[in-house]
């Protein structure tokens, strides 16, 4: 058993929509977008990561560049067993031994994950030479990555916004005892930006850069305090064929994302007015904590504050507030062992 433990390595991983994070004693070792680039003719691998991303709607007929994952879940499970294989093999820790170690993985799920897709995500670690495969949801790995005790007889309101879903959940006494899921996160904030662009400045764009307007200049209202300058954007005339600027204002971004804005927000709604009593009464005073890289949207703290009537508070990190949690869930897994599936 003691040859066993020694060849045993532990890793959290947080296998994200838009990004792949993982912990290895410790310390965040890779926070990589989740994205592939393979060879078309040979299925082999070209690149991963931020190489791949960089040739995401810049490739030819021989390659093309594959995202895994759908809404939080394997949507291609032979490209994105390939991207996690190549990920580990970049660990600092793992490569160049001599022998391939066998894996103890905390791997964190949406908490509106089915039966057949649990099992997608168990059978693509288990190819890599995982021994010991646990799940963790989501919402409970964010609320032990904000600092919250969850064993504690006390309501807390998770709303964790990654790239494919929107996971909002009422925790208390170590459990989920509300939760929704809903597919509108940071993908359909994307998708919002390139359709208004196209509708009302016939622009065509790609996703990445329609994806740095989100960054630079999104905003989930139209007035800040600190408002960014306005992005100059170039694309595709949609009327003439030939490229085209126009430059963009977060208030127009704003107006783009609103629509799905509001459904995230009914959602919260939704999941509170579906909450017990009691733990309302703690929600009042706790509020609702923020993570995930949706929640970074310039002003949507305030907006679902606003909906709400509470108090809200956005993590420290929330691009790595996930992964944080599912790796104290791993280094501490006989207290937090309840929690996996």
């Amino acid at each position: 058993m003691g040859v066993f433990n020694f060849f045993t390595r532990d890793i959290a991983i947080d296998l994200g929509t838009a990004n792949t994070l993982i912990i290895h004693n410790n310390k965040v070792v890779i926070d990589e977008p989740s994205i592939v680039a393979l060879n078309r003719q040979t299925g082999k691998i070209i690149a991963v990561g931020h190489e791949a991303k960089q040739m995401q709607g810049k490739t030819h007929e021989d390659i093309k560049t594959i995202r895994p994952l759908k809404d939080g879940v394997i949507a291609d499970f032979d490209a994105s067993e390939k991207m996690i294989r190549k990920f580990i093999s970049l660990i600092p820790g793992l490569k160049g031994g001599m022998f391939a170690p066998a894996l103890r993985m905390v791997i964190c799920i949406p908490s509106g994950i089915t039966e057949v897709e649990r099992r997608a995500v168990k059978d693509s670690a288990a190819h890599i030479n995982a021994k010991d495969i646990r799940l963790i949801y989501e919402p409970m790995a964010a609320a032990i990555g904000v600092g919250i005790d969850i064993q504690q007889p006390m309501g807390n309101m998770i709303l964790d916004i990654g790239g494919g879903t929107t996971e909002i959940a009422v925790i208390a006494l170590g459990g989920i005892v509300v939760d929704k899921s809903v597919k509108i996160a940071g993908d359909v904030f994307t998708s919002d930006i390139s359709y208004h662009l196209r509708t009302h400045h016939n622009l065509y764009i790609g996703e990445r850069t329609a994806e740095r307007i989100k960054i630079e200049i999104g905003s989930a209202v139209e007035e800040l305090e600190h408002a960014p300058e306005d992005l100059a954007v170039q694309g595709r005339d949609l009327i003439t064929g030939k490229p085209k600027e126009i430059i963009v204002n977060y208030k127009e971004v704003a107006r783009a994302l609103d629509k799905s804005i509001s459904r995230i927000e009914d959602a919260v709604m939704e999941t509170l007015s579906q909450t017990p009593p009691e733990l309302a009464a703690d929600i009042y005073n706790t509020g609702v904590y923020m993570a995930g890289g949706g929640s970074m949207l310039r002003g949507l703290d305030q907006r679902v504050s606003r909906k709400t009537g509470l108090p809200v508070f956005l993590a420290d990190d929330p691009l790595r507030a996930v992964v944080r949690g599912t790796g104290i869930a791993l280094k501490n897994i006989d207290k937090f062992n309840f929690l996996m599936r």
